[in-house]
């Protein structure tokens, strides 16, 4: 199980790694273009799709890594609340659901290449197949569902996923980061 639980941790890490990456390179060719665009008068198109292509790249390959560290959006005052049963009950309904949209998504994303690959697709960016951009789908969707799978067999073996909020963390005082 530990094996499992660490090629996860790598996997995800790499694409965490990756989408940080994309992250600094949009930063870049952004900071490219409004400098071509407005102190050299020569605006340059395929940035702006390479940043929307980075934006995607860098929320499908981070994904999994918020997922294994629980550093999606949650309700973890909720389930302190619940009891121990009921807070381990919907902390398995979180990761199979996960689980499952990921299932979802790698199909939808496999079909997707598939098919731009049959018809030979092209972004607007002259010698850029579409599936190129279309492959970042299944890779964050496969990622993130061996995490969640990771996850839930470790809930359904009696033990706590690494990372997993106990609930017992108190609120920040500050009261524009509680929401107040």
């Amino acid at each position: 199980m530990r094996a499992i639980e660490r090629l996860a941790a790598l996997v995800s890490g790499i694409a965490g790694a990756l989408a940080s990456a994309a992250t600094v390179l949009c930063l870049v060719l952004i900071c490219w273009s409004v400098v071509a665009r407005y102190l050299f008068g020569t605006p340059q198109p395929w940035i702006d799709k390479t940043a929307g292509w980075l934006v995607v790249a860098l929320v499908l390959l981070g994904a999994p890594e918020a997922q294994r560290r629980f550093e999606h959006i949650g309700v973890d005052i909720a389930v302190r609340r619940i009891g121990p049963r009921l807070a381990w009950l919907s902390r398995l309904l979180g990761v199979v659901s996960v689980a499952v949209v990921a299932a979802i998504l790698l199909d939808a994303g496999i079909e997707a290449v598939s098919f731009s690959r049959l018809v030979g697709l092209m972004t607007d960016v002259e010698g850029v197949p579409q599936w190129w951009i279309q492959l970042l789908l299944p890779i964050g969707a496969a990622v993130l569902l061996l995490v969640a799978l990771v996850q839930a067999l470790a809930l359904l073996t009696g033990r706590e996923p690494p990372y997993l909020p106990r609930g017992e963390e108190e609120l920040p005082r500050d009261t524009l980061a509680r929401g107040e």
